[in-house]
């Protein structure tokens, strides 16, 4: 039997990589998802576009504060999967 309770979150994950490249123009292979999207060169502006991103991706409604209060691309798809799965 194959665990799949972290599947959400990895597929998130992906979703969020690729977005955030796009954003800060690296290939995807470039973003850490440890690392701080204010490090890696994920302004503000950008920040709060990927909560749009999400709302329109994901049908969910996200806190403008959703990259400070989860700021690395794992920790985002880790609340965004868990929000998923809420509903």
């Amino acid at each position: 039997m194959t665990d799949t309770s972290t599947e959400p979150a990895v597929t998130i994950r992906d979703w969020l990589i690729e977005r955030v490249a796009f954003y800060i123009e690296q290939p995807a292979e470039r973003v850490d998802p440890d690392t701080p999207l204010l490090e890696m060169g994920l302004d503000s502006v950008y920040a709060l576009t990927i909560c749009g991103d999400v709302e329109e991706r994901f049908g969910l409604i996200v806190e403008p504060t959703l990259p400070w209060d989860h700021p690395t691309v794992n920790a985002m798809a880790a609340h965004l999967a868990k929000e998923l799965t809420a509903r």
